[in-house]
């Protein structure tokens, strides 16, 4: 089993004559311990087009040391609470030694790579000079870390002129906390205006790795090949440009394409996310999975369906296999809300335990489906389709138009449908026929809103404030399914209880509390729907 270490870091330039200041007294720092010198050895992992290295991941087999092994470092988030020199917060997740890299974090850049073979590019041989900032307890606080650096290419094609590998020598200096503690950032600013007093300053490169591919390519090579790929895969500068927020130039196909982008950068980021369960990963790709399948429905004028439809198809499938996962952690949470708000005397037999046992059965269930589909060969084709299409996306005439009319054409539309949707529900009768209606509305409220919320940079505040309206017709709609979906699952817990010999007055009352929660949503839904109008879209577009 793979270990994980939250690692964050920032780097500095320095060369073979810089010394440390002094840094105690700095912040917390009552003392600082030297530990002494090491010698590391590391061999660098990527496909032959870097595609790690241009979503700034590291896979690494290193020997000496304290923490020999593979390392896999996913980046995590910028530091919050940072001052303005650069800073890294990866996760680092490692494993033992071995002559391949190990499946266990082969998995975590699957989407990445795409099928692609990992090779190594780079061997960085450092050694180490470690000291460590104590505080008047002697806990560590952070490692500074003063690091000789020898890059050599792995493979022999990148040689400079005149013959022989490629290499680069360079020193640097780690200042990496101890911890991921409160107080951290506050710290590392504190070291980094202790060393800018030193006059040493922040590294140009964000890491060894970005280093070593920079100084140890071919003279006459024109780039490492990370540079010009987007973080799904595609070129970056194809159609990058685009308007800002209140809809300066631009075309269709370039807000439509940046929309695409986004969500497809996103599906690959989160893979990892949701292999290691990390909180609301699911969620956030089953989220983007609809966003980009919306997109492609939506602007349908833009980009050509011939290639997104069978796209659509395969979107959908993927987010029908998370939302087995997702749905039924909502529908967990709920329930226990729901029950942690009765009054103890109405609690009756063991409801709490057959809750929880539920619970635990369906996300066992429905986490082994979720990495099944994500290990799947149909999941990894559908990679390789969008990687295809943001690198050559398949626009229509219509991309080429002014952005704010083509878009807000778009949204408009999707809003008629929408409006249809609406006044069958509440035209409906009481019951399932209606509360079918209710959910068609709210998948048709979640593709208008995503239409409009890939407009916004061509729209600019109407459309905010069209998605912000839009988003609370949704809400009201989703909590109403939620309870749809409530009720089913009380009535099944409510039968295993009456066969396990159980009261079954709790869930119930569960039940009654759910059907009055949805008759309250259905009561609220008009006022939230008068509120929702593409006037103001109409009026910016010009139509």
């Amino acid at each position: 089993m793979a270990d994980i270490v939250r690692e964050i870091e920032r780097k500095y330039a320095a060369t073979d004559e810089t010394r440390l200041p002094d840094l105690t007294g700095v912040d917390r720092v009552a003392a600082v311990v030297a530990r002494g010198v090491e010698h590391l050895d590391a061999v660098y992992y990527d496909t032959a087009d870097q595609r790690l290295a241009g979503a700034g991941i590291t896979l690494r087999r290193r020997t000496g040391g304290r923490d020999a092994g593979w390392h896999l470092k996913l980046p995590v988030a910028p530091e919050e609470g940072a001052g303005t020199e650069p800073g890294r917060t990866r996760d680092e997740v490692r494993a033992p030694l071995s002559d391949t890299p190990p499946p266990e974090l082969t998995a975590l850049v699957r989407a990445r790579v795409l099928g692609r073979e990992l090779v190594p590019v780079v061997r960085l041989r450092t050694r180490r000079t470690v000291r460590v900032l104590q505080d008047a307890a002697g806990a560590p606080l952070a490692e500074v870390a003063v690091d000789a650096v020898r890059a050599q290419r792995a493979a022999p094609a990148p040689a400079k002129r005149g013959g022989g590998p490629a290499q680069a020598r360079w020193c640097e200096i780690e200042v990496e906390l101890a911890g991921a503690g409160e107080g951290g950032a506050a710290l590392l600013d504190a070291v980094g205006r202790a060393l800018a007093a030193a006059g040493i300053r922040p590294a140009g490169a964000a890491s060894k790795l970005a280093r070593a591919l920079a100084e140890t390519e071919t003279e006459t090579a024109g780039g490492s090949g990370d540079a010009d790929r987007a973080p799904g895969g595609g070129k970056a500068g194809r159609a990058a440009g685009g308007p800002g927020r209140d809809g300066a130039a631009g075309t269709a196909g370039d807000i439509v394409l940046r929309y695409v982008r986004e969500q497809v950068r996103v599906i690959v980021e989160l893979d990892p996310a949701v292999r290691r369960e990390l909180p609301d990963s699911v969620h956030r790709m089953r989220v983007a999975t609809r966003r980009l399948r919306s997109a492609f429905r939506s602007y349908a004028k833009v980009l050509d369906r011939t290639v997104t439809d069978p796209l659509g198809v395969e979107l959908r499938w993927l987010a029908g296999e998370l939302g087995v996962a997702r749905d039924r952690e909502v529908l967990a949470a709920r329930l226990r809300a729901g029950l942690a708000e009765l009054p103890r005397p109405l609690r009756l037999g063991p409801v709490a335990a057959r809750l929880r046992g539920w619970s635990r059965r369906s996300h066992r269930g429905a986490r082994r489906e979720v990495l099944a589909t994500l290990d799947g060969a149909r999941y990894l084709a559908l990679l390789e389709a969008l990687d295809a299409l943001v690198d050559d996306p398949p626009l229509l005439k219509a991309a080429a138009r002014p952005a704010p009319e083509t878009l807000a054409r778009a949204v408009r539309k999707d809003y008629r449908r929408l409006a249809g949707r609406v006044t069958a529900a509440l035209a409906a009768p009481a019951g399932p026929v209606r509360d079918q209606a209710l959910h068609s509305a709210r998948k048709a409220a979640k593709r208008t809103r995503y239409a409009a919320e890939a407009a916004v940079p061509a729209l600019g505040r109407p459309a905010e404030t069209f998605v912000r309206r839009t988003k609370r017709v949704q809400q009201v709609l989703g909590d109403h399914q939620d309870s749809v979906v409530a009720r089913a699952a009380l009535r099944e817990l409510a039968v295993q209880a009456h066969r396990a010999g159980e009261a079954g007055f709790t869930f119930g009352l569960l039940y009654g509390r759910e059907e009055a929660r949805a008759a309250d949503r259905e009561r609220e839904l008009p006022d939230v729907w008068r509120q929702v109008s593409p006037a103001g879209l109409r009026a910016r577009s010009g139509a």
